[in-house]
């Protein structure tokens, strides 16, 4: 995964924006810890579904705080780009995942998550 500082930083409207313009719904987003490695994972659950557990404004503060875990990260670009290219889509029982693994100095940032 690469990393540029160029990368404008995510916020939680482009990321609902994104997921619905993709696949026609907002799904939602979890980060997801297995062993020393942090996951970026599209659900298969989605606001618009009856069963959904968040309303639209706890939704919107979920996946806010989602972007800003993933600029903290210095992923925010690495995680445009996927969410924009998978030819992966979210599916009953079966989330996407994206590996947000460190290089380098960004390491240290993945740590502070994975305390």
């Amino acid at each position: 995964m690469t990393r540029t500082a160029a990368d404008p930083p995510l916020d939680g409207d482009e990321l609902i924006g994104t997921l619905r313009r993709r696949w026609k719904a907002s799904y939602d987003l979890q980060l997801v810890r297995r062993r020393r490695r942090l996951y970026l994972q599209v659900m298969w659950g989605y606001l618009e579904q009856q069963s959904f557990p968040l309303s639209e404004s706890e939704y919107r503060v979920h996946i806010q705080q989602v972007a800003e875990a993933l600029n903290r990260m210095g992923v925010a670009g690495s995680v445009r780009r996927w969410l924009e290219t998978s030819p992966d889509r979210p599916r009953l029982g079966k989330a996407m995942s994206l590996a947000l693994d460190g290089d380098g100095a960004g390491d240290a940032r993945l740590d502070e998550f994975l305390v």
